[in-house]
């Protein structure tokens, strides 16, 4: 995962895009480009599909850099949100024209589809946005299969830290199936590109 960003870094960041800074873009480009790629991947299972995502939600930002506000979370956490909102709205498009194509399948079935894809990239935001402490600890608890006093002693804190890191960012990702993708966040944060 890319490192996390300082908030003065994010509204450097901004300000550079609305002075419409080619190398800003380049520069925001290449510290997310795999975080946006692989979430779009997760929806959509399709490189090709995940690849137009990637310059759509480049694109949107390179036009609309004003719709970042750095007071209503991290620009990464903005990021992911635009990528995870623009996955799910290319996803109900392309599974409602295989569904008007004959494609098999019934409407109910495209939509428990796009449920899913929208709680996963949900988790995925979840993830993406939280404190690095938690994320780190959740990191170290799934991937790598340590239990609390494992995970304690890697991140060189006390244990009880650890499994309150571990119990927040479990909650937090419980909201990924109870909360829907859509309409969740504040405004211009959730809309389609």
């Amino acid at each position: 995962m890319a490192k996390d960003t300082p908030p003065r870094w994010d509204r450097r960041m901004q300000q550079r895009l609305a002075r419409g800074e080619a190398a800003a873009l380049g520069e925001l480009y290449d510290r997310f480009a795999a975080l946006v790629h692989s979430q779009a991947h997760r929806v959509l299972e399709d490189d090709a599909a995940a690849d137009r995502v990637t310059r759509e939600v480049f694109g949107y930002i390179w036009e609309n850099p004003d719709a970042y506000d750095p007071r209503k979370g991290s620009m990464r956490s903005w990021v992911a949100r635009l990528t995870n909102s623009q996955a799910v709205h290319r996803l109900r498009e392309s599974e409602a024209a295989a569904l008007a194509q004959g494609g098999g399948g019934s409407p109910e079935e495209l939509e428990q589809k796009v449920r899913r894809a929208a709680v996963a990239a949900r988790a995925d935001y979840i993830v993406t946005s939280m404190p690095a402490p938690l994320r780190a600890a959740l990191e170290l608890a799934y991937f790598q299969r340590r239990d609390y006093r494992q995970t304690a002693a890697d991140l060189g804190v006390t244990e009880d830290e650890a499994r309150r890191r571990l119990r927040l960012g479990l909650q937090l990702l419980s909201t990924a199936q109870t909360r829907p993708l859509e309409g969740s966040s504040p405004p211009g944060y959730g809309r389609s590109l």
